[in-house]
């Protein structure tokens, strides 16, 4: 394993790793994106992406517009969303694990001019959508229907649906705007559990304290020109998102999408592609350590200069087993899709503080809250942030559901941590009900909604117990009417024929009663508990 340079120090202008392009072979001056045998270089998605912003433009879509994609990660993503930013357009990435009424209301509400969908995708959701979305349908690969299993007859596109790549070619290039980072609006629910579009503001940003900050972000992402990296995670997420469109842009990156990750297939992949940089997510790192010692040694993984992880909480376990198998490359970091990123942590640092999620960024600002307000360092409290050399945010449409978040101008993201004496972070529970499983945010009062519809359900309460792969998985406590005879199955089969599958509770129990309080209030740590004391540990 090659180390990477020491530039552990934050505000140093450039990451210095000698040798990476010898190492990583040629191709690594070939930038462009490879899923399963097809390989599209970046001057012709760039070309594609001209031709569609062309498009894009007939149907209405305008500086300021929005462009929805409901699409697996494949190379029609990266056309579309460089089409987008090229007029000023935001790609709002919609989860495609979400019901027709879940998609159908993100494209509604972000007031979308137009979808492009994989056909498969397209096939659950078309008569939800609103009947003044433009569709552009995109055929679904034969490699991630076959990943997907995916029945033949839904993977073409429908004869009176707009095919993508034939749309698109039929328009000249848009030759009179440049195309720069993609621009995105990524949902995300607050306290409320209500899907909220998370809107940038242009120009409200310290522009002074821009340069540290992104030169420290783009280090902690290992990115640098002529990368070599695997996008596993779904790119409806922000970071994946984030990661795979800048770095085939902006940093010329040999891009290889995997259509759903798989430990040895990925560990394959690394050596096969000569890969230098990865972004992960800790359930990641918990199915590859579980691939048996020969498996794991079977593949050359030197090529590996840098890891990046964030989504979720990463047990110290698991964190210092990937150091320990992968070298001192595997950094951290914390924030959220409304604040962008707000600490970082290298694998050094870490091990000097385990289970730190890493200290501030350049002009970032932790500030730890109680009951009573700021609390003294190394004592817990909420823990409220802000990124300076970040545009700020609002939410589309709903700007006054900021409110729920914001103090004087931080933001929470509803955990509960405190700071050491170095200035490092560390987070140990959540003031909000909030699930983290693989990464993905879950909101019970959303599951919870639903279950009360469900005839015979008197009360419930939703909430995250541990899971050893996943991090946390979902648990439903019920309390049914006299003489309801609902089962676990019934609760489970309800859910999910309204919500994404991945909101389908793990656990169900039954109870007498659930520990409410008169003023309505559930005191769901009394039901998490047994559960964390089980696994010793609280997030």
């Amino acid at each position: 394993m090659v180390p990477v340079s020491n530039w552990r120090q934050w505000g140093v202008a450039m990451v210095q790793v000698e040798g990476l392009v010898d190492n990583a072979g040629d191709e690594a001056t070939v930038a462009g994106v490879l899923r399963g045998d097809v390989f599209v270089s970046l001057e012709e998605l760039t070309a594609r992406a001209r031709r569609a912003a062309t498009g894009l433009r007939s149907l209405g879509v305008e500086e300021g517009g929005a462009v929805a994609l409901l699409l697996r990660n494949d190379h029609e993503f990266f056309e579309a969303a460089f089409a987008a930013a090229a007029l000023g357009a935001a790609t709002v990435p919609i989860n495609w694990h979400g019901s027709a009424e879940e998609v159908a209301y993100v494209a509604t509400d972000s007031k979308a001019a137009v979808i492009v969908a994989h056909a498969d995708l397209l096939h659950h959701v078309r008569d939800a959508l609103p009947p003044t979305i433009n569709i552009l349908g995109v055929a679904t690969p034969s490699s991630i229907a076959d990943r997907f299993d995916l029945d033949p007859a839904v993977t073409t596109v429908p004869d009176d649906v707009v095919e993508w790549s034939t749309w698109r070619d039929g328009f000249d290039e848009l030759t009179d705007a440049h195309i720069g980072d993609p621009l995105s609006m990524i949902y995300t629910s607050g306290t409320t559990g209500f899907p909220k579009g998370v809107l940038r503001l242009p120009g409200t940003n310290d522009g002074s304290q821009a340069l540290d900050y992104m030169t420290v972000v783009t280090q902690l992402f290992g990115a640098w020109p002529g990368m070599r990296t695997i996008v596993a995670g779904p790119m409806y997420h922000s970071a994946p998102y984030a990661y795979a469109l800048v770095a085939a842009r902006a940093y010329n990156a040999y891009v290889v999408l995997e259509d759903r990750f798989d430990p040895e297939e990925f560990l394959s992949l690394i050596e096969q592609h000569r890969i230098t940089s990865l972004y992960m997510v800790p359930t990641m790192f918990v199915r590859l350590l579980r691939l048996p010692p020969d498996v794991r040694s079977r593949y050359d993984l030197s090529s590996l200069r840098h890891v990046s992880h964030t989504a979720a909480p990463c047990p110290p376990d698991v964190k210092r087993a990937m150091i320990e198998w992968w070298g001192p490359i595997v950094d951290e970091f914390y924030g959220s899709t409304e604040v962008g990123f707000i600490t970082g942590c290298t694998s050094d640092e870490w091990l000097a503080h385990p289970g730190t999620v890493g200290r501030p960024l350049p002009s970032s600002d932790v500030r730890i809250i109680g009951v009573d307000g700021p609390v003294p360092i190394g004592e817990s409290g909420e823990v409220f942030v802000r990124a300076r050399a970040n545009s700020d945010f609002t939410y589309f449409g709903k700007s006054d559901a900021r409110a729920e978040v914001e103090i004087d101008g931080l933001i929470t993201c509803g955990d509960i941590g405190f700071l050491d004496a170095d200035g490092f972070l560390y987070l140990c529970d959540r003031a909000r009900d909030m699930i983290i499983s693989g990464g993905v945010n879950i909101y019970p009062i959303e599951i919870e909604a639903c279950l009360l519809k469900l005839e015979g359900v008197a009360d419930c309460a939703v909430f995250g117990i541990p899971d050893d792969e996943y991090g946390e998985s979902i648990a439903a406590a019920m309390k049914l009417d006299e003489g309801s005879t609902l089962s676990a199955e019934d609760i489970r089969r309800h859910v999910r024929e309204h919500l994404a599958g991945f909101k389908v509770p793990k656990v169900v129990t039954f109870h007498e009663s659930l520990p409410r309080e008169d003023s309505g209030k559930m005191f769901k740590r009394k039901l998490r508990q047994p559960y964390w004391e089980k696994a010793g540990r609280s997030i």
